[in-house]
């Protein structure tokens, strides 16, 4: 039997603080949901044989706020295991109709209503009711269920993995941990907007040439299937012997025009293809690796992936989680398997207590200016300020790129529609050239 000390908030909103005695920290949370109490905080103290609820003096700031301090995440008994499992829906991506940017509000609106001491299990429930994607509304209900019934908030949160990443839910178990809930899920709403932010910029940067290109296909695949056999036709009559360049644009034409539904299968098998090797563990390694080596493309991918990396730490080790879990976390997040493995040995590198600059400068992650400032951090206990500066840095450059990379490929791919568009006209235009000549 061990003794726990807990912060929780009762079930008219009053914030209550005691001891309670309890096998482990899973029956303990139990033991205060079934008292109608719901905890912020619960920590094991010296067993003391008794349940002693008392209420604690007014205060001026929020009931779950908390001071801060380094938490480290693998000491702690793992938030899946804390509850019993709750279907999930699946993930956000595919299958769910569960949007990125509807997670952002609700983790926006979660922490209002927390940072305004509402009991987690009545925000979820007001957010549920008045949450108008289905879809989402029964993730939140589930949500709810699970935390009246004695599970942490992020217990709960980790039994949607494909909804509430690695990160979303080792910030909110973080929050829960220090008693600052309201302040991190403020902060980790703060980065999945900033997040949303940057992929719409990226979004509509691409929507022109993205369409340029889908209109010019679909241009020169009309005029090759429909409207050139016709022409062709008429110039068969016209002329016995047709030049070099109509010819191979009759081959063409009539090769679509039979052989069509063949290409788009082709096509389709080669796509289907890709996606099978890229979902593969060595094929997704040579994917991201492929990635990092295209001119331009490269360098922007680099430059995204460095600027989560520098935000995500900066926002963990900000909140509390100690450098080398938070490391950990980062890990999950970058998006490319290279990198990811980087970020690992830089993980293992700060394992014996060496400092992050040192083993970012040894695998030239980032520029010697950038990983200077990241020093400058370490030695004045600012860390996660610098981190924060670094994600800014590297976000202009990678900004900067996006904007060259998009400014030149919208012209050639006018360009590349233009000149088959020519070289159509040409090829129509010379047979009627060399009748003339021969009545000429």
């Amino acid at each position: 039997m061990s003794t726990f000390r807990y912060q929780a908030v009762a079930g008219d909103g009053s914030s209550v603080t005691g001891v309670i005695d309890a096998d482990d920290r899973r029956s303990a949370l139990q033991l205060l949901g079934k008292k109608g109490l719901y905890p912020s905080r619960l920590e094991a103290q010296v067993p003391s044989g008794v349940i002693t609820p008392t209420k604690p003096p007014p205060t001026t700031g929020t009931a779950l706020t908390g001071k801060k301090g380094q938490i480290s995440l693998g000491g702690s008994p793992s938030a899946s295991t804390q509850a019993s499992p709750v279907k999930s829906t699946g993930g956000f991506r595919w299958g769910t109709g569960i949007k990125t940017r509807e997670i952002t509000a609700f983790s926006r609106q979660m922490a209002a209503l927390v940072g305004a001491s509402i009991p987690i299990p009545q925000a979820l429930e007001g957010l549920g009711e008045e949450e108008v994607n289905p879809a989402l509304r029964e993730v939140v209900h589930q949500l709810s269920t699970a935390v009246r019934t004695g599970s942490s908030f992020s217990a709960a949160l980790a039994m949607h993995p494909r909804i509430f990443g690695k990160l979303y839910v080792s910030m909110v178990r973080v929050g829960e941990e220090a008693g600052a809930l309201p302040s991190v899920i403020h902060d980790l709403a703060d980065l999945l907007e900033h997040e949303d932010e940057v992929r719409s910029e990226v979004v509509s940067a691409v929507a022109y040439p993205l369409f340029v290109l889908g209109f010019g296909m679909v241009t020169v695949a009309v005029l090759l299937v429909v409207v050139l056999p016709k022409l062709f036709t008429m110039l068969k009559e016209m002329t016995a012997v047709l030049p070099l360049p109509t010819r191979l644009l009759l081959w063409l034409s009539e090769f679509l025009g039979n052989y069509g539904w063949l290409v788009l299968l082709a096509l389709g098998a080669i796509f289907a293809g890709y996606r099978a090797f890229a979902r593969t563990p060595g094929g997704a390694l040579q994917v991201d690796g492929w990635k990092l080596r295209v001119p331009m493309v490269g360098s922007m991918l680099r430059a995204a992936a460095l600027s989560r990396f520098s935000r995500t730490l900066g926002i963990l080790v900000k909140s509390g989680v100690s450098l080398l879990p938070a490391l950990k976390i980062v890990e999950g997040s970058m998006g490319n398997l290279i990198l990811s493995g980087q970020i690992a040995q830089v993980a293992e590198s700060t394992r014996g207590g060496a400092s992050l600059a040192a083993p970012l400068r040894e695998m030239g992650l980032f520029p010697r200016s950038v990983v200077q400032m990241i020093a400058v951090g370490e030695e004045t206990g600012k860390l996660d300020e610098m981190l924060l500066k670094v994600a800014a840095i590297e976000e202009r450059r990678m900004r900067a790129r996006t904007k060259t990379i998009i400014s030149l490929l919208a012209p050639f791919l006018i360009l590349v529609v233009g000149a088959l568009v020519g070289f159509m006209v040409i090829a129509l235009l010379l047979p009627i050239f060399k009748m003339s000549q021969t009545i000429h």
